[in-house]
């Protein structure tokens, strides 16, 4: 059971402090993998998958048996200035289609045996909009973190973490412009459908709170407590979690991605227990992917969020994992090693 936070400092503090791998483990892997009835490398990246999953779990020969998807919801204020094709409302229509078994998320959840849980943020109350104010006070970011942070099952294995908000790929392109630089053009997609109009009001908007809030911004915390929102604050808070108790991550889309980033722009090594699912349709994803240092596993034009891509990677990690455990080393099998 994980302590609770009291203050953003001390949130910081334990990203400082979070374990590494199991550096055993990791050796023990790698050099069981040598000894698997195959050529070397003939199973590419998942050879490597299966090397860093089993190092955080501590383990050499793991399985995955407890699979966890987590998907948090939150308005956002700057909705009412245009950015979005559809009205707020929509982020608890669709928390009751998830609360229903309805959305792809549960059939993929489902399909991949993992856990769906689902976490509304105070819907009826969206954060500021942040062209005019920090989206969230310091004790309203640290609430939503908390609520990511007690999220987390300690008895999963592996961790997708989704979101839905109508509007969110505002506040993740404004997050992925004020940590990496660039003009707010080269962050702002089309989100779910915006026609031109409407991505060059996205486009001001996220240009418009980067100029307000740059001069302030001092870590991807303060980053995340400006210009995020508290969906957004929830999944980064799961992340850590998840790293303290050494349960491996899936990262999904962009926003998603702009979760991670403002951990990653807090402590360098914050993502190293995490991979990339998929790279999505919006726009800037693949170059933040490329900021965060993550390769993806699949590019299927996704755009829906929900943890819906990362949620089809688990199929991947399974995957890697039922080769490395389970195959049989040239001497069990009786097979000549080349």
């Amino acid at each position: 059971m994980l302590s609770p936070l009291f203050s953003l400092d001390q949130f910081r503090a334990q990203l400082a402090e979070t374990p590494g791998v199991d550096a055993q483990a990791e050796t023990a892997a790698a050099e069981r993998n040598g000894q698997l009835t195959k050529p070397p490398g003939s199973l590419g990246r998942l050879e490597d998958l299966a090397i860093w999953y089993s190092s955080w779990r501590g383990n050499p020969r793991p399985t995955i048996s407890a699979p966890q998807v987590i998907i948090f919801a939150g308005n956002h204020g700057v909705v009412a200035q245009g950015v979005s094709a559809f009205p707020g409302e929509v982020t608890a229509q669709m928390v009751g289609n998830f609360q229903n078994g309805g959305a792809a998320i549960n059939q993929l959840s489902k399909l991949a045996g993992a856990r769906l849980d689902v976490h509304s943020l105070d819907l009826d109350r969206p954060t500021k909009d942040f062209t005019k104010d920090a989206a969230m006070s310091e004790e309203e970011l640290l609430a939503a973190l908390q609520t990511g942070w007690n999220a987390v099952d300690p008895q999963a294995d592996l961790l997708v973490v989704g979101e839905m908000g109508i509007g969110n790929t505002t506040p993740a392109a404004a997050l992925a412009c004020a940590l990496f630089g660039g003009e707010a053009a080269d962050w702002t997609g089309r989100g779910t459908g915006v026609d031109d109009a409407g991505l060059a009001i996205k486009t001001r908007v996220v240009a418009k709170g980067v100029a307000l809030h740059d001069d302030h911004i001092t870590d991807g915390i303060e980053a995340l407590r400006r210009l995020g929102g508290r969906e957004i604050a929830a999944m980064a808070g799961a992340m850590v979690a998840a790293r303290m108790l050494r349960i491996p991550v899936i990262l999904d889309g962009f926003i998603c991605c702009a979760a991670a980033a403002c951990l990653m722009k807090t402590h360098p090594d914050a993502l190293d227990h995490a991979v990339a699912g998929h790279q999505s349709a919006e726009g800037a994803h693949a170059a933040l992917l490329k900021e965060l240092g993550k390769p993806p596993f699949l590019s299927l034009d996704l755009r829906l969020g929900e943890g819906s891509g990362a949620a089809l990677a688990i199929q991947i990690v399974r995957g890697a994992i039922a080769c490395h455990s389970g195959m049989a080393t040239f001497a069990e099998a009786g097979v000549a090693d080349g």
